[in-house]
């Protein structure tokens, strides 16, 4: 069974395209499918849109309407919990990832891989965000260790046990892509095209993609803080060479002019800078840990529309330590 996972955060003006180009694909695929689609606290009339499509679906499309705006990732979450499928596939809302590409990406799994990612060789984005992206998928791929071309789209397939692993992590900054990536035996990607934003604006500014970047180092690796640590050490030794040829220049040619002085003001506003830093980087590793600890549900589910709730539906709360007692598994 095929599910496919769309976030949707006010992208009305897009959604009757999206739905007359994805049922044909998904009825194309000779196997049994759905359509799990988040609203993500849309404001512009996307539930509702939503809702009617659900009901004129016969159970294959779900809409899970959470609470507010929590972010695109934690939507892809909140739609893991309720899939039904044995492939996952994930796609936005806004068409520039086209829905005809998802049977290449089934094909693929089928193949045998584990993670399957698209790869917008050809972006239609601005300059000045296509640069930004190869800067953060270079750094995602060395911190996670699988080096990809494009772990920014969405356009993505995962088998159920990586799906599933993600959901159990129960991360509050959760990088989907990535973790998927970190959990697969065998990853692979695959070219698919990629379109101009017909409607709507995008969801993404330079910032949204800085923070991005921020979480996944801070989230997925120690290498910043173990830099420090070393560039700690190299300072001190710098710091000790420095001043033992201040000592020595003093003893052998005596007090000096004010050079000195201002040689020392530089090196010092060098030392603080490194050390404000370090602050900062140890400051969101504290900061993600309180995160963790305070065990605060990543998303809050305000209803499921369309099919039967399952277990997870019926209780879910973003991945906060509960109970489920009628979950077969025993999951918590």
């Amino acid at each position: 069974m095929i599910s496919v996972v769309v976030p949707v955060f006010n992208e009305s003006a897009n959604l009757s395209a999206l739905w007359s180009r994805l049922r044909p694909v998904l009825e194309g695929l000779g196997r049994p499918w759905e359509a799990l689609f988040v609203d993500d606290g849309s404001s512009d009339g996307s539930l509702e849109m939503l809702r009617a499509m659900a009901a004129a679906n016969d159970g294959r499309v779900r809409v899970v309407e959470l609470a507010r705006n929590f972010g695109q990732h934690a939507a892809i979450l909140a739609g893991f919990r309720q899939v039904r499928g044995d492939v996952i596939v994930t796609l936005d809302a806004d068409l520039q990832n086209p829905p005809e590409e998802i049977p290449r990406l089934i094909a693929a799994i089928d193949a045998g891989n584990d993670v399957v990612g698209g790869w917008r060789e050809e972006r239609q984005d601005e300059s000045w965000r296509k640069y930004a992206s190869r800067m953060h998928n270079r750094l995602t791929s060395v911190i996670v260790g699988v080096p990809m071309h494009d772990y920014g789209c969405m356009l993505r397939a995962y088998r159920r046990h990586i799906v599933d692993t993600v959901v159990d992590c129960d991360e509050k900054a959760a990088f989907v892509p990535a973790l998927a990536n970190s959990f697969a035996k065998r990853v692979t990607e695959i070219r698919v095209a990629h379109a101009e934003r017909a409607e709507g604006k995008s969801k993404y500014n330079l910032l949204r993609l800085a923070t991005l970047s921020l979480n996944l180092i801070t989230g997925f690796s120690l290498l910043p803080i173990q830099a420090l640590s070393l560039a700690g050490i190299g300072i001190f030794i710098l710091d000790a060479i420095l001043v033992t040829l201040l000592v020595l220049h003093r003893l052998i040619f005596g007090p000096q002019q004010e050079g000195a002085l201002w040689l020392l003001f530089a090196v010092l506003f060098v030392f603080v800078g490194l050390e404000f830093l370090a602050f900062g980087l140890i400051g969101e590793y504290v900061g993600r840990i309180y995160i963790e600890v305070r065990r605060r549900p990543t998303y809050l589910v305000r209803g499921v529309y369309g099919g039967a709730k399952t277990e997870r539906a019926a209780n879910d709360d973003g991945g906060s330590q509960r109970n489920y007692p009628n979950d077969p598994a025993g999951r918590q």
